[in-house]
């Protein structure tokens, strides 16, 4: 029996810390957790048994740093860690069978190292270290992964790639969030739940970061949302020192009853993280008892009367309730259930002999530029088509899809007639995107309905067939019928398909339009399922096109068209699904077009819409007449080095630094341009309205601006710099993701950063500071076993008479316990460093 045999039968009890309690039994500061599998194996064994005992079904084995990056120079190999930390959990397991039946997760966490584009990690090279991590794990006998403490949904989806494509076991995944309800990339909880569902796993959740309390909204969230079980494994609250150790400041009353109220939510899997030890666990567990004994077996599963909906027999109606129509970016998700929602056409090279150009040279401004004027315009998912018989079609739209990523917060729609190239962009995609299209044909569904059921997306049906179009009504609503119980065989729900109806031109086919029509309605009230489509072909031969198709568009949306694939550039086609929207009561109020239309006697748009989706500018401004008579709005060229640096447009800095050195100095524009743009970027990052991906975006399109900057000022002898900071992440800790990133942005700012690495021994630091006459050092630590070398570093420095400024930070650490610590300053995040730097060298 696997452990989802367990679903909707008993609340399932997870493990707690493993960190806490390897260091209760002796994990000496900066040593490899995973080491003491090997060197101490009774101590792995005999915590394994403590939860167990204490009343957990599973417990994760000691892998979460088991990883070729992690174990890089350990002496140790992934096989080996991973094969007799399985092995020890089993024979706990086996320990306690009488209990019941006990289950042992392959604990499986981050990498280490960012992803591309922020970082230098490639999606493949994820995919290749959690692979040997989970056959390694699943030969020496786990029963199922456990993907825990992720921050990046781009590598958690790396890792489930890697595990539904090298084993047979259940998966669950387990992501962290900030407290702004943040994952670090961005994710919010119902992005992280979209992208995530539907990918093959069999529950997920949230552990780490936060305490109970903390946890309980963004667990709702989850639960509002999620089609699966959901997991939860809080810390024990925030660490503190006491005397010199470091214990967490919530007893178990406190996150037992947090716990009960998610318990009480709906969730179905319940554990701890860092400072939960097995009396928490065992706390948990008997209330549970308490609670279930008070209601009675024979109620325990009544939806009526439950006090865990968990257990209730109605779960799988409960799940057909949430199974929402919703695409995601990394960082915004759109959901089709409620709103128009327009889909962006122009980045497609039919009939574009500009955008042809610009495919054929490499020319990613152009469809940078594309991107950027649609989504200003209003639309809130973007079609990506690069096919041309010229190119490698596969390369330019993995290049597509990440250049436009970068510019625009919009989910995605992939559109290619070679599923190679579909599957090569949904896979590397860091959202849920739409892919465009399968049709009724055997053999196209045969290829594309694998693509969508493996990495969870939406999908397009066309009602066309072997028999080509539709002649009328009848035959598209066959055609839809047949792709949405095809589907059905491959597990994908009526939510995740999007019908397009089709229309002919009505210059060849009187018909046409009201066939299509009459197929909308049809097709929404018969099958329940959204709708899409290219209105414009209706217009096909005949004069005024444009009024024909604002005419018709009109006429789909009345008839029940959810996602029209349009030009939003064309003010008379985002008119019409303005208007629409108030007329039909689906602009509550009519505050979005209050707000478009409020200010404009004329009645054009001025302002925003609700339309525009949040991380554009939503000006409004009105645009120049482009290709095919649209607008063409934004161009790249026309920026100022400002306005570069806050849209991270990195290939135009270079160009735009070399033009403004003819009228200024290099520190001029330092001073007056870059620093001021990122003083916007960073408010932004701070604000929520701009996440860790854009800050790095920034960042890195300073860097290009600081190479022309630098070559100026060394031809004439002097330097960019405010001062020298060194930065370390201290002894035994080999974290240093949040270390690289502060230091990109500190040398943004014009610091000089001296980065000793990883695991860096306090006399290293000491020396340096004394060497290089340091003023300001920045320690971090993400591990509680590895705070107390930053004590002792704060103290070596201070003992060596150096009077140099320490800032700390990492996930285990707060401004009270920086304080305890001895630390001057405690820096949450990138941009709290700069400000503590400015405050040291700009005072």
């Amino acid at each position: 029996m696997t452990i989802t045999n367990l679903f909707g039968k008993k609340i399932i009890i997870c493990d707690g810390a493993m960190g806490t309690m390897m260091q209760k039994y002796g994990l000496k500061a900066g040593e490899l957790p995973e080491s003491l599998n090997i060197t101490h194996p009774e101590i792995i064994r005999g915590i394994h048994k403590e939860y167990f005992d204490a009343g957990s079904d599973f417990v994760s084995t000691n892998t979460f740093g088991a990883n070729a990056y992690k174990l890089k120079g350990s002496g140790y190999t992934v096989d080996q860690i991973v094969n007799q930390a399985v092995k020890l959990a089993k024979e706990a397991a086996l320990d306690t069978v009488s209990q019941g039946e006990k289950y042992v997760a392959l604990d499986v966490a981050p990498i280490g190292r960012l992803l591309e584009p922020v970082g230098d990690l490639t999606f493949e090279e994820a995919y290749g270290m959690f692979r040997e991590q989970i056959v390694a794990g699943t030969k020496a006998g786990a029963d199922f992964i456990l993907f825990e403490t992720f921050t990046d949904i781009s590598e958690l989806k790396a890792g489930i790639l890697a595990a539904k494509e090298n084993c047979e076991l259940p998966v669950f995944a387990s992501v962290t969030f900030q407290e702004d309800g943040r994952m670090l990339m961005g994710s919010d909880p119902l992005t992280a739940v979209n992208i995530i569902q539907d990918l093959g796993i069999d529950a997920l959740g949230v552990n780490c970061s936060l305490g109970p309390k903390q946890m309980v909204k963004l667990i709702k969230e989850f639960l509002k949302y999620s089609k699966l079980p959901v997991l939860v494994q809080p810390n024990a609250g925030l660490p503190v020192s006491v005397n010199g150790e470091t214990i967490y400041d919530v007893d178990f009353a406190e996150y037992t009853e947090a716990m009960l109220e998610m318990l009480q939510a709906g969730v179905a899997v319940a554990g701890g993280c860092c400072g939960t030890t097995p009396a928490y666990i065992e706390e948990l567990v008997s209330r549970i008892k308490q609670i279930s004994d008070q209601y009675g077996a024979d109620k325990i599963r009544d939806p009526e009367k439950t006090p865990f909906p968990a257990l209730a027999s109605d779960a799988e109606e409960r799940r057909a309730e949430k199974a929402i129509t919703a695409v995601s970016s990394a960082t915004k998700t759109v959901i089709l259930d409620d709103r128009i929602r327009i889909i962006g056409e122009r980045i497609n090279p039919t009939g574009k002999k500009l955008l042809k150009e610009a495919l054929k040279s490499g020319d990613f401004a152009y469809i940078e530029n594309e991107a950027i004027n649609q989504v200003r315009a209003g639309a809130e998912i973007l079609d990506i088509n690069v096919g041309l018989p010229e190119i490698d079609e596969q390369e330019m739209m993995r290049k597509a899809i990440r250049k436009v990523s970068s510019v625009v917060q919009v989910p995605l729609q992939i559109d290619s007639a070679d599923e190679a190239v579909i599957e090569t962009a949904v896979r590397l995609y860091q959202g849920k995107p739409i892919i465009n299209s399968v049709n009724g044909k055997k053999e196209v569904m045969e290829a594309i309905f694998p693509i969508v059921k493996k990495y969870g997306t939406c999908v397009i049906a066309l009602t066309l067939d072997e028999k080509g179009l539709p002649k009328n009504t009848q035959e598209r609503l066959d055609i839809a019928e047949r792709i949405i119980k095809t589907a059905a065989t491959y597990g994908i729900g009526k939510e995740r398909i999007l019908v397009d109806c089709l229309t002919l031109t009505v210059s060849a086919q009187q018909s046409a339009g009201k066939d299509t029509l009459e197929a909308i309605r049809q097709v929404k009230s018969r099958f329940g399922v959204k709708t899409t489509l290219g209105a414009s072909n209706v217009s096909f031969g005949l004069p005024e096109r444009k009024l024909l198709n604002r005419t018709f568009l009109a006429m789909a949306l009345e008839a029940g068209l959810d996602a029209p694939i349009t030009d939003p550039t064309i003010e008379e086609y985002t008119d019409t699904i303005r208007a629409f929207e108030t007329l039909s009561g689906k602009d509550i109020e009519s505050k979005d077009y209050i707000v478009f239309y409020g200010n404009k006697s004329t009645g054009s748009g001025t302002q925003s819409s609700g339309m525009v989706p949040s991380g554009s500018n939503g000006n409004g401004t009105k645009a120049d007449a482009g290709e095919n008579g649209t607008k063409a709005g934004f161009s790249l060229s026309a920026l100022t080095l400002e306005e570069i640096i806050i849209e991270g447009y990195e290939d135009r800095a270079a160009a735009a630094a070399q033009e403004l050195l003819k009228i200024m100095k290099p520190l001029e524009i330092v001073e007056t341009k870059i620093i001021p743009a990122l003083e916007i970027v960073g408010k932004d990052y701070e604000n929520g309205t701009s996440f860790l991906p854009q800050l790095i975006k920034s960042a890195d399109t300073v860097k290009s601006a600081f190479v022309i900057l630098k070559e100026a000022m060394n031809a004439s002898g002097q330097s960019i710099s405010y001062g020298k900071v060194i930065l370390a992440t201290v002894q035994g800790d080999i974290h240093d993701i949040g270390k690289n990133i502060v230091k990109v942005i500190l040398e943004n700012y014009g610091y000089d950063v001296i980065d000793l690495g990883k695991d860096v021994p306090i006399g290293t630091i000491v020396e340096t500071a004394k060497k290089e006459n340091i003023k300001m050092v920045g320690l971090s630590a993400l591990m509680t076993t590895t705070v107390v070398n930053m004590e002792k570093t704060i103290k070596a420095l201070k003992e060596a008479g150096l009077e140099c400024i320490t800032a700390v930070g990492g996930a285990v650490l707060n401004a009270e316990y920086a304080e305890k610590i001895g630390a001057d300053y405690y820096c949450k995040d990138a941009m709290d460093t700069v400000r503590v730097a400015n405050s040291i060298f700009k005072a």
